[in-house]
């Protein structure tokens, strides 16, 4: 039987939880909220009502950034990271931007080449893990 998923905007603070579990479960709960969560938009992709996996949105100009892309650990690989991100793209197409961009952790690049995004030579180390900036060109 197939699981009910829908993708809704929710309220930041609801991110928290699963960026936490997922993205830095050894430190402290603080440390994956952003300071400027406030501003974003967010998104959250629930299967049944249980909510699975949540990004963060922010855009200056006509670029867009998404941060914390996480979903729960149990149901990755199940194609919800996958959904929620063609998601994310149609609604920055719908919202006239010109770049979708992130902060890649490296092990990742494979996954976001696969719906276009090229790996520039922009890198980072935060935390400990290796981050390469990953863009998509839209609307151009």
């Amino acid at each position: 039987m197939m699981q009910k998923v829908r993708i809704e905007q929710i309220s930041f603070d609801l991110t928290w939880r699963i960026r936490h579990e997922v993205m830095y479960p050894d430190l402290p709960f603080d440390s994956i909220k952003l300071d400027n969560d406030k501003e974003g938009t967010h998104f959250g992709l629930y299967v049944e009502d249980e909510l699975t996996a949540v990004v963060s949105l922010f855009h200056k100009n006509d670029s867009y950034q998404f941060r914390k892309f996480a979903t729960i650990v149990a149901a990755q690989g199940k194609g919800y990271g996958a959904r929620l991100l063609e998601y994310l793209v149609s609604y920055v197409k719908n919202a006239g931007g010109k770049k979708l961009w992130c902060n890649a952790r490296v092990s990742a690049t494979g996954f976001y080449s696969k719906f276009g995004f090229a790996t520039t030579h922009q890198t980072s180390v935060s935390k400990g893990i290796d981050f390469v900036i990953m863009e998509l060109q839209l609307n151009n």
